[in-house]
């Protein structure tokens, strides 16, 4: 069975999905019979990728994003970091960054070819939100690629070219195709959607019922419709 997650490594609730998602997969009666793929969603395409927010600025960048006070953004990274601890998350918005994440995107999917893609993702998702990985740097992406088991040389290769370019952009294609605005996204089957970061018996039961109606038909059914903006269980464009 295929479980494919639209996801971008600068979306907290997407790194929540991701422990929630494996929560529901460990109880899983054929877990050992999922194929994982993550897949590109770039929440903000247009970040200059020479550029990332200094340290400590998070939370302003927030605030001026969603038109709120600094107070009130405060508030939302609070109430974030208190569900990221629920599932033993430990996010850190006081050094997180932002960037442009299409290089990174690139990375997961060499990380596909070869068999590492899930460990690139959460060493992605653990340096940006715990440890301030400026995302759009290739000196720090390529740091983080190694330790996930990919080859340095390439990892730099990647970087330096425009390798994988056309499967991230796939991915975006079909991401529209869709009709997802938000992440984390759920696609069982090519069958059943699954829209924010549900809670882990939300997600079982959908695995469960895709397992029992298994369908060549590529018919999506939503299961769930997400929240806005970083707000709910999921982050839109």
């Amino acid at each position: 069975m295929k479980v494919q997650i639209w996801s971008d490594v600068v979306c907290p609730w997407c790194y929540v999905g991701k422990r929630r998602f494996e929560a529901a997969l460990a109880e899983f009666e054929h877990r050992d019979q999922v194929e994982l793929t993550w897949r590109s969603f770039e929440l903000d395409p247009a970040a200059d990728p020479s550029s990332a927010s200094a340290d400590g600025q998070y939370v302003q960048r927030l605030a001026a994003k969603y038109g709120k006070s600094v107070p009130d953004a405060q508030q939302m990274l609070d109430q974030m970091q208190q569900v990221a601890a629920a599932e033993g998350l430990d996010f850190r918005f006081d050094l997180a960054r932002t960037g442009n994440t299409f290089d990174a995107h690139r990375l997961l999917h060499l990380a596909l070819a070869r068999g590492v893609q899930d460990e690139l993702k959460e060493k992605l998702d653990n340096a940006t939100f715990t440890h301030g990985l400026a995302v759009s740097d290739h000196e720090e992406l390529a740091r983080v690629a190694v330790s996930a088991g990919l080859d340095e040389t390439e990892v730099k290769s990647v970087l330096d070219s425009d390798q994988f370019a056309d499967a991230v952009r796939a991915d975006e294609v079909k991401a529209r195709a869709y009709g997802i605005s938000g992440v984390p996204f759920f696609v069982v089957d090519d069958k059943y959607g699954v829209s924010g970061a549900q809670p882990p018996e939300q997600l079982l039961a959908v695995l469960t019922q895709a397992w029992a109606e298994r369908d060549p038909a590529p018919v999506l059914v939503h299961a769930h419709e997400g929240g806005a903006m970083c707000d709910g269980d999921s982050c839109t464009l």
